[in-house]
């Protein structure tokens, strides 16, 4: 198991089992941001560092989450043995309380440099030591024992091992075990230590500092960085849609912070928008009028201006070869359809979707005007102008709304329905989902669902703009996804999640967001 013809794969195992709680609890708080991105070099794109060590209270929430995920009481405990018994079934004999605990530090940083094609490059580890010499004497008793071959290298005073077929490098120097995936990429981060580093660059800096406090881990992403390096390979609609709501990709950082609850998990996430203000607003009233059965909702606010934007950028390029450009808002004009005034009316929308099997899948997009006519009333001029062309599927919908339908073979079973009734445009697939999201009694709203209330007030003053109904969208999957998806089928015993909520709000140009977990147990 433990051979220095693997290093990368045997200590990303110590530290995932470090990472899972299981090295020796302190007492007091849990730590703070380390040192670590120093051993990475500069302008590195993801940088994730986490607790090895954390308080006896986060690692009680650490198990909690393991029980209610996997029925596992105690997470360190259970790496550990089959790590153990790994060791035991290839003839060696491995104790990770006498091996490796003695000297295992309080953190752990993984860096990924760069973009190989279109993955990231292998990791850097460094794990803080508290006994650097207890460590070098761990490496060279697993190298000596590995049977492996490897040489021993020198660099601007450190020396390291580098051994196998990949000719890994292991050393340790500035109090921390630092493996790489080559001699090349340790000499950098020896470089790195003694001059310029990730950990050294105000862009990291900045984003790093909006990391939670009292946090299990953190992951720093180059949001920018990766888009440049993968030759700005970014869907052009995806990338106006950012614009539009204020986000430059180009420019953009991330930092997410796993912080486990005592009965739930929570993810606090922060972005720099490399952008303008993006727009504000609480789309939570809208979300939770969506029917209870609802397995998925998520909501925008400020989608006026969006569609704005979009509308004016679609006009421009024109849709070939039908439609030349800058042509499409004087033909629906004519029509007596005017998009901008449309789409000015818009304030907020959301999308649901809804159904237990293949058959009874449903959903719609709902969006909610400033109470003017004009959405209306280009629904019922949309719908005239489809029946004059005689538009094969076409027919028009009255009484409770207005609005009209569209059937045909390659939608499927259901219907597209679009009606308007008061302040809310519905897009529908299915009739049924379609009248639905046109607004419920609250008792058939998912603001009376229990773990949607759950979701909201675990969200606490960041406004929810998502929701997931866990045993709902768990079981749709395994009725849709075939017993083929072998990747699938291996995580479903772990998917227990009874909810989980979305919230999100923006100050200036930083958007930050909020994700809490419920856990069945």
């Amino acid at each position: 198991m433990v051979r220095i013809s693997s290093p990368i794969a045997v200590l990303a195992l110590i530290v995932a089992v470090a990472f899972s709680g299981c090295g020796s609890s302190s007492s007091g708080s849990d730590a703070s941001s380390s040192d670590l991105a120093n051993f990475a070099s500069p302008g590195s794109l993801v940088f994730v560092e986490g607790q090895l060590k954390p308080s006896e209270a986060m690692a009680a929430n650490i198990n909690w989450a393991a029980h209610g995920l996997a029925g596992v009481d105690n997470l360190g405990d259970f790496v550990i043995s089959k790590l153990e018994s790994s060791a035991r079934k290839d003839g060696e004999s491995f104790d990770f309380a006498k091996e490796v605990e003695p000297w295992l530090g309080q953190r752990a940083g993984v860096a990924f440099e760069r973009l190989d094609g279109s993955e990231l490059s292998e990791p850097l580890i460094a794990i803080e030591t508290t006994d650097p010499k207890a460590t070098e004497a761990f490496v060279s008793k697993r190298s000596k024992e590995g049977g492996g071959t490897s040489k021993d290298v020198s660099y601007e005073g450190v020396d390291f091992e580098v051994g196998g077929p990949q000719g890994n490098a292991i050393g340790v120097f500035d109090e921390a075990l630092v493996i790489a995936s080559s001699e090349r990429e340790f000499k950098a981060a020896v470089d790195a230590a003694t001059g310029d580093s990730l950990g050294g660059e105000d862009r990291f800096q900045n984003a790093i500092s909006a990391a939670s406090n009292g946090s299990f881990a953190d992951a720093y992403v180059d949001v920018g960085a990766i888009i440049k390096q993968s030759d700005d390979r970014i869907d052009p609609q995806a990338q106006e849609v950012l614009q539009s709501a204020g986000i430059d990709p180009s420019e953009a950082t991330a930092v997410a912070s796993l912080v486990p609850q005592s009965d739930h998990i929570e993810i606090d996430l922060s972005s720099d928008l490399g952008g303008e203000k993006a727009p504000t607003g609480d789309v939570s009233k809208l979300l939770g009028s969506l029917p209870t059965d609802s397995f998925a909702a998520v909501g925008t606010s400020g989608f006026g201006g969006q569609l704005e934007e979009a509308v004016d950028s679609l006009d421009e390029a024109g849709i070939p070869p039908e439609l030349p450009p800058n042509k499409l808002k004087d033909t629906l004009s004519q029509a007596g359809i005017d998009l901008d005034k449309i789409a000015g009316s818009f304030e907020e929308g959301a999308v649901f979707a809804e159904g237990s099997d293949r058959g009874s899948l449903g959903g719609a997009l709902v969006l909610r005007t400033d109470g003017s006519d004009e959405a209306a009333s280009a629904i019922a001029s949309l719908g005239t102008l489809l029946r004059s062309a005689r538009v094969p599927g076409v027919t028009a919908v009255s009484g409770k709304a207005s609005g009209f339908s569209i059937r045909s073979p390659e939608l499927g079973g259901k219907p597209l329905v679009v009606l308007a009734k008061g302040d809310r445009i519905v897009v529908g697939y299915g009739t049924r989902a379609a009248f639905a999201g046109l607004g419920t009694e609250s008792a058939a709203a998912l603001v009376s669902d229990p773990a949607y209330q759950a979701a909201v007030s675990l969200l606490g003053e960041t406004p929810i703009v998502g929701y997931v109904n866990g045993p709902a969208a768990r079981h749709l999957a395994e009725v849709l996804v075939p017993r083929s998806s072998t990747d699938f089928w291996e995580i479903v015993p772990y998917l227990k999640f009874t909810y989980i909520g979305i919230g999100s709000s923006t100050e200036g140009d930083l958007a930050t967001a909020k994700i809490v977990a419920g856990i069945g147990t």
